[in-house]
């Protein structure tokens, strides 16, 4: 399965830089938990620094993240406004 993946540099609250990745994805299990850790694994072996990350999908017709607190919270605030970057495959 391919997911879609946004790889971005966002200014931290301490003043530097943090690399985010936002993934496209939702457990079909429901263990988000999991799915979000195999993802950063796969990402970070790929090459690429992940700082904090989240899951991004539809449920109920709504947009829900899923992840690191910090992230949600902004990704909250601003929606679901990402290009994709990169793909995974897992």
């Amino acid at each position: 399965m391919r997911i879609d993946l946004a790889h971005l540099r966002e200014k931290s609250t301490s003043g530097g830089w943090l690399s985010v990745a936002v993934f496209a994805a939702k457990s079909n299990s429901g263990n988000n938990s999991a799915l979000l850790s195999q993802l950063v694994a796969r990402t970070r072996a790929s090459g690429l620094r992940v700082d904090k990350a989240a899951l991004t999908f539809k449920q109920n017709g709504r947009i829900r993240f899923y992840g690191d607190e910090d992230l949600v919270k902004l990704l909250s605030q601003r929606g679901s406004v990402f290009q994709r970057t990169h793909t995974i495959d897992v």
